[in-house]
């Protein structure tokens, strides 16, 4: 379920991106863009952090407050940037980019993407990690997530 919420939530993302931000319109959507990201969100987005969220409960158990900033400190810490840059090789491979490329991309990407998340982030994550069951993390998140998924694909894809 997890999978399919995150796939389906990051082709909205991609479609508020291209519509919203990027203003194509409907004549200038690319379709096969949405369905890309839409298969990073099943393949890797979902996958990933459901998987994240279950060995972080492993590794801090419970759900009190100091357990909620020591989750959002090894998350933000460790895991979020981590997977940052495997989100951003991935996007890069899957539109294309050579090595070379994608690592320019990566770099020019990075920072900015990585600052933009520390502002969004450990606030949704304290909340999360302390009030949610571990069952419906991902489903929070990913609903915070549309907006960050907009800007990621937006980011992603700028050429």
């Amino acid at each position: 379920w997890a999978v399919l919420v995150a796939g389906a939530l990051m082709g909205a993302g991609d479609v508020i991106a291209q519509q919203l931000v990027e203003q194509r319109g409907l004549r200038g959507h690319q379709c096969p863009r949405t369905l890309k990201m839409m298969a990073i969100g099943f393949c890797f987005v979902g996958p990933v952090v459901g998987s994240w969220y279950r060995i972080l409960d492993w590794l801090i158990p419970g759900n009190t407050k100091v357990v909620a900033v020591k989750k959002v400190i090894l998350d933000q810490g460790g895991f979020a940037p981590c997977f940052l840059g495997c989100f951003l090789a991935v996007t890069g491979a899957t539109n294309g980019l050579s090595l070379q490329e994608n690592w320019s991309k990566i770099q020019q990407d990075y920072m900015d993407a990585l600052m933009t998340n520390y502002c969004i982030w450990p606030p949704v994550q304290i909340a999360n990690f302390y009030f949610v069951p571990l069952q419906h993390r991902l489903a929070v998140v990913q609903c915070v997530a549309i907006i960050w998924n907009c800007y990621l694909s937006w980011k992603a894809n700028r050429m």
